[in-house]
């Protein structure tokens, strides 16, 4: 259920007898190309297919995130990791003020890895309360998935070209050559460009839609399956 297809008088019914809900992160950032909105529009359809049999409240994804390295890009924000700390920590405490105890964070974007470690120092201040960390694209069975179908694969390359994250423009049919990462990742902005180029780690940028489609239900059955639990006993 999208909280935004919700009325206040529905979740205040939902939440006499449940305390679940999901959040999702994504960030704005280059993605080659694909939109640049792609960690959040996955991040977002993630959670809402995952949740919808099971009638979970879905909070709007927050769509910037953590992204420095690449600022050379027009289109991409990031948000100092002070603020987006911040931002997630006043969610959280909007969310336990409403009195949901449960709380999924499925998350789009590596560079938002802070909130991961937060939500386990929000926990420590909240007794009581429960929040699962999900990195949908890396969970065990979504990864073995990817490395089925094709083990190079990476941040822009095919593994996040579904079709509703694809543009009408055609992409290169060649697969590109892995980037080094560990040299990447002690450049500046302008030096990861130059590295880049396009943006696209490596890998093809395009597989067969059934075979994506394969993938995102893996992810979703996943997503699924966390959400149902089990969860520790918490304190309404």
């Amino acid at each position: 259920m999208k909280i935004s297809d919700m009325s206040w008088q529905q979740v205040e019914d939902y939440l006499k007898s449940d305390d679940l809900c999901v959040l999702p992160l994504g960030s704005t950032e280059q993605h080659a190309g694909l939109s640049l909105s792609v960690d959040s529009i996955l991040a977002e359809k993630m959670a809402l297919d995952a949740a919808e049999p099971l009638g979970i409240p879905v909070f709007p994804v927050l769509a910037y995130g953590v992204t420095p390295y690449f600022m050379a890009y027009p289109g991409t924000i990031s948000l100092r990791v002070e603020t987006y700390v911040a931002i997630v920590r006043d969610i959280l405490d909007g969310l336990y003020h409403q009195g949901f105890r449960r709380i999924v964070i499925v998350n789009g974007h590596g560079g938002n890895a802070p909130a991961g470690s937060l939500a386990i120092e929000w926990m420590a201040d909240h007794p009581g309360t429960s929040v699962k960390f999900h990195n949908w694209w890396n969970a065990p069975q979504t990864f073995a998935k990817v490395q089925e179908i094709d083990p190079v694969a990476s941040h822009a390359s095919w593994m996040e070209n579904f079709a509703w994250t694809r543009l009408p423009r055609d992409l290169p049919t060649q697969a590109k050559p892995m980037t080094d990462l560990t040299a990447m990742r002690a450049m500046d902005p302008e030096q990861t460009r130059a590295l880049l180029g396009d943006g696209n780690f490596g890998g093809h940028y395009q597989r067969d839609d059934a075979e994506m489609q394969a993938l995102w239900d893996t992810g979703v059955a996943e997503t699924r399956a966390l959400m149902e639990g089990p969860w520790p006993k918490v304190t309404r």
